[in-house]
């Protein structure tokens, strides 16, 4: 089997358990029977259960930025940019196995005895952060809308985990619209 093959297979077993059951829940083990790969080679692809977590997160981080990316980028309003943010968490939150934030548990679960979860998770949510202030900035809005999307973003990701329904991902989008009114108001103002 081709290396990348077998590191795809791994991944894709520990991604569905970490996120499924938590990682600490999760032994090698686990993995080891979810991939079908002998557990020799899963220590030869990921010497460590640390090395696996780290690449899940950043394997993770990668596909989600990009996936949130292209369908914004399917509208042409820097607006309507900006909450087809929200229309996409709603699509996220209504997966069956949507379970939260992968960095926001992770973090939870490790983030205290794990310097490297830790800064994952900060480089995930910096990420998510410059995302939304470049499509502010494509806006024309001003630069403080940035972190109160971040805030109504995050906030609907935590709360639609624990409540089981995509709806907050509905009233952060409804205000994200009043915000972006208040911020074309205070640019109209200040003009």
């Amino acid at each position: 089997m081709e290396p990348e093959t077998t590191e795809q297979r791994i991944l894709d077993a520990a991604e569905e358990l970490f996120y499924g059951r938590g990682i600490q829940s999760v032994g090698m083990d686990a993995i080891r029977t979810a991939s079908g790969m002998p557990l020799k080679r899963l220590y030869q692809t990921f010497p460590s259960k640390d090395t696996l977590v780290e690449a899940y997160l950043r394997r993770r981080d990668a596909r989600w930025l990009r996936d949130l990316a292209q369908y914004v980028d399917t509208y042409d309003s820097p607006e309507r940019r900006i909450l087809a943010v929200f229309d996409w968490l709603f699509l996220w939150f209504s997966e069956q196995e949507f379970r939260g934030c992968g960095f926001i548990n992770s973090f939870g679960e490790l983030g205290a005895t794990s310097q490297t979860v830790a800064d994952i998770a900060k480089a995930h949510k910096d990420a998510f952060r410059r995302y939304l202030a470049d499509l502010v900035a494509v806006a024309d809005a001003p630069a403080w809308l940035t972190d109160q999307l971040v805030l109504l973003a995050e906030g609907a990701m935590t709360t639609a985990a624990i409540s089981g329904t995509p709806e907050p991902a509905r009233h952060a989008k409804d205000a994200a619209r009043t915000l972006l009114r208040a911020a074309h108001a205070d640019v109209v103002t200040a003009a």
